[in-house]
């Protein structure tokens, strides 16, 4: 599933424009990554509780495909369980990679299907969801359970 290109184009903008949950959290350690070919960068702070996703947040400068992506995320992930979150991004690193087709459930996530045509900008789509996944891992696993 795909949304219409004028719509894709008008999320991943605003989001880039107006990046959502953005600045870090108090007493979070951030998980910084690069994205050297594109010169994307990008922290993520994630704030575990009672295996929820309580808090997440961003800070980056990049391409629009890689700050909206990380806003966007932070949108569709704050107060999920974990597993819902994991769920969530394996179903769009699988839509990103073009390896499935995604699902109404990705929301607004949707607008980042077209990236999986441009292989080059994959990275720049994942580089805030794998930075999520190095925070998320680095929990104490108190906070996970």
């Amino acid at each position: 599933m795909q949304l219409p290109e004028t719509v894709a184009k008008q999320i991943i903008a605003d989001h880039q424009r107006r990046p959502r949950h953005t600045g870090p959290l108090d007493g979070v350690e951030g998980i910084t990554l690069d994205n050297p070919g594109c010169g994307d960068q990008v922290t993520v702070w994630a704030d575990l509780q009672g295996g929820r996703i309580a808090g997440l947040t961003f800070s980056g400068k990049g391409c629009a495909i890689s700050q909206s992506s990380a806003s966007l995320m932070t949108v569709t992930l704050t107060g999920k369980t974990l597993p819902e979150a994991q769920a969530l991004a394996g179903q769009f690193r699988a839509m990103v990679m073009g390896e499935a087709e995604g699902t109404p459930g990705l929301g607004d996530l949707l607008a980042l299907a077209g990236v999986s045509r441009l292989h080059a900008r994959r990275k720049c789509a994942l580089l805030a969801w794998r930075a999520l996944e190095q925070a998320l891992a680095s929990q104490p696993a108190s906070l996970t359970d």
